[in-house]
């Protein structure tokens, strides 16, 4: 006598989805560096119709950029925040971990950065992965003189809610840069110099 399984419910299968995703995010983001596998330039495809640049940093031409979640919660110091509270400037939005040794080579180039570009209407922002106590994200912060805030999200549900298919964060660390109409413009799957945030930020900040 032959046994066939009964598809699981609805609720069931999605769950089980959702489940299978923050997984494969967790897996992917178990270490820092690009998580291409083959230390290859991750890049666009023909339908995202995104340019490639050097290294691993790919630019999204104006008109083709992809929306950025208005991603919110509790940054690490325990008050609220939303990328939309920031609507109307461009945000850097760096994805980084205490634990992550590139992070600590980057850090203090995104703060002097970050001070630099302030009055221009640059706002970095950051979201703190896989630290699993406030206070270590926040040592972290004191002693590299980051001053804006970061998102706290251990489990990577932040990192969730950017689509697939277009330049969501694949690395620790990750910088995006998003623009004044809150499209993806810039991502970095690298740690970056100054020199390189500032190359790949006056574009944006150019544009009207």
């Amino acid at each position: 006598m032959s046994l066939t399984r009964a598809p699981l419910p609805r609720p069931r299968r999605r769950a089980a989805a959702a489940l299978a995703a923050a997984a494969s995010l967790a897996l992917a983001l178990s270490g820092c560096g690009s998580l291409s596998g083959s230390g290859s330039s991750p890049s666009g495809t023909a339908d995202t119709k995104f340019v490639q640049g050097t290294g691993v940093i790919t630019t999204a031409p104006k008109g083709q950029r992809p929306t950025a979640p208005d991603i919110s919660g509790k940054t690490v110091d325990g008050k609220q925040l939303s990328l939309s509270d920031f609507k109307g400037k461009v945000v850097v939005l760096n994805v980084w971990g205490s634990w992550c040794d590139p992070c600590r080579a980057e850090a203090p180039n995104l703060a002097a950065v970050a001070k630099a570009t302030q009055s221009q209407g640059v706002q970095f922002v950051g979201i703190n992965t896989r630290d699993y106590s406030p206070a270590q994200a926040q040592s972290f912060e004191r002693s590299f003189g980051i001053t804006y805030p970061s998102f706290f999200d251990p489990n990577g549900t932040l990192l969730l809610k950017f689509p697939q298919g277009s330049l969501p964060p694949q690395a620790i660390p990750t910088t995006l840069i998003i623009d004044r109409q809150g499209k993806i413009a810039v991502r970095a799957l690298t740690a970056l110099t100054q020199d390189q945030l500032t190359k790949a930020l006056d574009p944006i900040i150019a544009e009207k």
